[in-house]
């Protein structure tokens, strides 16, 4: 009904308008909540729009549309306000009726045609898959998720995507630490790199390959080290260090892929699965899903990152330089030119992620919105200009970047590194504080924004813990229902002219506000105008049951107050399950 009365409230305005200035027919029509209940439940800034065109003082351009404005069985008042709003003040019968819409469309109440079925992709977490996802991974799951059904339920035909990193480094870095720990179990100790993966994790898969293969993949530690540049010393933090500890590394590499051979695909296939299966296991625990993980290495063995490339240097993009291929990226913003193909014929991760993006543009999608962790702010502009490049429409992405959250335990900092093993898991955070604090406080800031998770008040069961002040709310209705035990359906039919209080006419008030606060944060990519518009609809109506007892003696009066507080429940759950978090029934 809320968007009816909006819609009824143009027409009244765009009436006014073509009797006022029926040459500037085209304005149009904005419509917004004042800020002060005082102002009035609707606002409109027409006649300021219309000030500068007609050469006109927008107070008396705004008494003039007021003059005109027709009469309407929904509006108690019109007047001016400022330097030319027109406030419009509703009939307490305007505002309840939002109440019989929600009783009416239930779980579809909210719902919006913004998105015209449009189709979307939104690509998130997408981490490495070479350790467990921690809890700086979390937030971007958590923010991906709740945007994906906030777009859905905003009319968009949305698609969830993973892009699995299955190629490159960092799988190789991963495999051959999976069988370093191997050998050591076998008794031949290599020196342990440092710029390995160190976590616990590497050795459970290294134990695996033992118990299914025992010794099939054992070489010894000489052959292993034969022809590896030596670690320098520890301490040591320099360029050069760092550097030598690469190459150290990366001779470990092909002396394992030489000595293993064909079983390296094994070894790599193995510790891939391994993190892959167990990041989605651990995903769909917390209530993330996603319809498609889409393979990096898919990308090579179709051709298409060979062919996005050439494609790029067919239109003279490319250049050669030391017998690398650089893309002329700084014709497109970019602070550099970036190399998408080595001197050694491999191609870069940049090489693959033009073709991964190309890819998402061939498979028909409309809007295109990547969730990257805010470090990659610089990545943008090369990505969006590889795109315009290929001669595509670089408007069609969007990138929502995200903070990593920052989780403190006892007033310390936790790490979260992967390499090194020293990290909070989000499967730890999970069993700590559950899912529905997770999902509630990973979204309850704007992404962009650095979040420290405070881990006591998300387990603390009082009113300064948002998601449980939510679910009390919830909770609370429920109570009250299983004591009325009554007939929910015939509500629809209860006389909602008896509520008349000011707390129940704020209630629905703040109920109206919903399809407004969904179709806002779908376009703003913002789920948090969820979190917070459902904290202050709790607030609206623990007020409203502290002040008011709900099942009194007089029948219709109960009545209109139990369907009041059924659309609370109703508008809560829906809330709530955009952000996917549970509503009990009881706590």
């Amino acid at each position: 009904m809320t968007q009816d009365i909006k819609t009824h409230l143009s027409e009244l305005m765009r009436a006014a308008l073509a009797s006022v200035a029926p040459d500037q027919a085209g304005t149009a029509i904005v419509l917004e909540r004042p800020k002060q209940a005082s102002h009035g439940d609707f606002a409109c800034n027409l006649a300021m729009q219309l000030a500068r065109a007609m050469k006109r003082n927008p107070r008396e351009l705004a008494q003039l549309l007021l003059s005109e404005i027709p009469a309407s069985p929904f509006v108690e008042k019109t007047e001016i306000a400022g330097a030319g709003f027109i406030n419009f003040h509703l009939r307490s019968n305007a505002k309840l009726e939002v109440v019989r819409a929600i009783l009416a469309q239930g779980e579809t109440f909210g719902r919006s045609t913004l998105g015209g079925k449009k189709k979307v992709q939104i690509e998130f977490v997408s981490a490495n898959p070479t350790g467990p996802l921690h809890v700086g991974h979390g937030r971007g799951a958590a923010y991906g998720a709740s945007l994906s059904s906030l777009m859905a339920y905003a009319g968009w035909d949305v698609t969830r995507e993973y892009y699995v990193n299955d190629a490159g480094r960092q799988m190789d870095i991963l495999a051959l630490s999976g069988w370093l720990r191997y050998l050591e179990q076998l008794g031949e100790t290599v020196p342990f790199p440092p710029n390995a993966y160190q976590g616990d994790y590497v050795r459970e898969m290294a134990r695996e390959m033992t118990i299914a293969h025992g010794k099939k993949f054992l070489h010894s530690a000489a052959a292993v080290l034969e022809g590896t540049p030596g670690l320098p010393d520890a301490q040591r933090g320099d360029d050069e260090a760092k550097q030598q500890r690469e190459s150290h590394l990366d001779a470990l590499i092909a002396n394992a892929k030489q000595l293993l051979g064909v079983d390296w695909s094994y070894v790599h296939s193995h510790v891939l699965n391994e993190q892959l299966e167990d990041c989605r296991n651990d995903l769909e625990e917390f209530g993330v899903h996603f319809d498609v993980w889409f393979s990096e290495k898919s990308l090579f063995d179709t051709g298409l990152v060979e062919r996005c490339v050439a494609r790029l240097e067919a239109a003279g993009h490319v250049y050669v330089q030391n017998s690398a291929k650089w893309f002329r990226s700084t014709d497109f913003g970019d602070e550099k030119d970036r190399v998408v193909q080595r001197d050694n014929g491999l191609y870069t991760y940049f090489a693959s992620d033009i073709a991964y993006h190309l890819n998402k543009y061939e498979r028909g999608f409309e809007r295109i919105i990547n969730i990257w962790g805010a470090d990659h702010h610089g990545y943008i502009p090369r990505v969006k200009g590889s795109l315009t490049a290929l001669g595509l429409d670089p408007d069609v992405l969007d990138v929502a970047l995200v903070q990593f959250a920052v989780l403190y335990r006892n007033g310390q900092k936790a790490s979260m590194s992967t390499r090194s093993g020293e990290f909070v898991t989000l499967r730890t955070l999970r069993d700590d504080v559950g899912n529905d604090a997770c999902r509630f406080f990973y979204v309850l800031r704007k992404s962009d924004q650095h979040l420290d998770f405070d881990l006591d008040l998300a387990k603390s069961q009082t009113n300064e813990n948002p998601v449980f002040y939510i679910q009390y709310a919830h909770a609370r209705v429920c109570s009250v229902l299983a004591q009325w035990d009554g007939d929910e359906a015939a509500m629809a039919g209860a006389d909602l002219s008896r509520l008349d209080s000011p707390y129940e006419l704020a209630l629905a008030a703040k109920l109206g506000e919903f399809p407004e606060v969904i179709e806002a944060a779908a376009r703003d990519l913002a789920p948090h105008l969820v979190a917070f518009y459902l904290k202050d609809l709790a607030a609206a109506f623990h007020s409203y049951y502290n002040a008011e007892r709900m099942l009194v003696d007089d029948a219709a009066l109960k009545d209109a107050r139990v369907a009041l507080a059924l659309a609370v429940r109703q508008v809560i759950r829906n809330g709530l399950g955009i952000l996917g978090v549970s509503c009990p029934q009881s706590m």
